[in-house]
């Protein structure tokens, strides 16, 4: 990592620190494409745009409104990423997952981070939603790549649970609670994600090849952002909302403004399950 990488963090952090009232805060959510309306949910919010933080990138992507928003939700003080970064912005992979570890440094101590994705499992259809069960990371790059500063985590982190097991049951009881409440099954399935680079929706021939390296679903973020997780010793629970069919024998073209549409039709749900989830999740 880079020499002035953890000063860095640590200005951020304290510059956001001295304008939320020195509150201590319990969780971190970070909101993909289509799904930043859930900072509206947010409680006595404070909003922060990026582009105020020392030290931070800005985000360029359609959808993503740019800020942190630090308030209650559900009796929880939580942080809010209402848009990330992407390696394919042209950010490195540190700068993609700065935020994270600015985070951990406020006293975050577990994450929920969300993205749209193509599904490639042929059991899953455009409107589900995937928690995460592991990952493939085919960005070709790595945030820990470089030296290693002790006081953000180890030099060989383990990610053998790197999206919290305890986590994941605890979203499979809430999203069973609520179809019965609705009458109706929650489409909520279980998969890998893997992490491409971007920004090109992929061609049916690397389609194929990813789900026959066990990919679920197929995106261009969140990997580097929970190895990063797993360095700083984070809880993770990851979902996925499935916006389009990504199957490489049947491939359709397809626009970010579908991937937004879909996402945003999901939301309803999507929301109510991730308040449910910060309600009841021991941080």
């Amino acid at each position: 990592m880079e020499p002035n990488y953890v000063e860095h963090i640590q200005e951020a952090a304290q510059w956001i620190s001295d304008r939320i009232d020195r509150r201590s805060l319990d969780m971190g959510l970070v909101l993909g494409s289509g799904l930043g309306d859930m900072a509206a949910q947010v409680e006595d919010a404070i909003a922060i745009p990026y582009d105020r933080i020392p030290h931070f990138p800005v985000s360029t992507v359609e959808g993503h409104a740019g800020q942190f928003v630090i308030g209650k939700l559900e009796g929880k003080n939580v942080i809010v990423m209402q848009g990330r970064f992407h390696y394919y912005e042209g950010y490195s992979m540190k700068k993609v997952v700065f935020p994270i570890y600015v985070m951990k440094q406020l006293g975050v101590r577990s994450l929920v981070i969300t993205n749209a994705a193509g599904g490639m499992n042929r059991g899953f259809q455009a409107g589900d939603l995937m928690l995460i069960s592991d990952q493939l990371n085919l960005t070709g790059d790595n945030p820990l790549i470089g030296i290693n500063h002790p006081e953000l985590g180890p030099r060989f982190p383990d990610m053998s649970q790197a999206y919290t097991p305890q986590f994941r049951e605890l979203a499979k009881r809430i999203a069973a609670q609520m179809g019965q409440e609705r009458g109706e099954a929650i489409r909520l399935q279980e998969g890998v994600y893997s992490g491409i680079s971007g920004p090109n929706y992929l061609p049916p021939a690397e389609l194929t090849m990813l789900a026959n390296l066990g990919g679920d679903a197929v995106g261009m973020s969140t990997v580097g952002e929970v190895i990063a997780a797993s360095h700083a010793g984070l809880k993770v629970l990851g979902i996925s909302c499935i916006t389009d069919m990504a199957i490489g024998e049947e491939l359709e073209p397809l626009t970010h403004e579908q991937v937004v549409a879909v996402a945003n039709r999901t939301k309803p749900i999507f929301i109510e399950l991730v308040r449910r989830f910060v309600k009841e999740a021991q941080a």
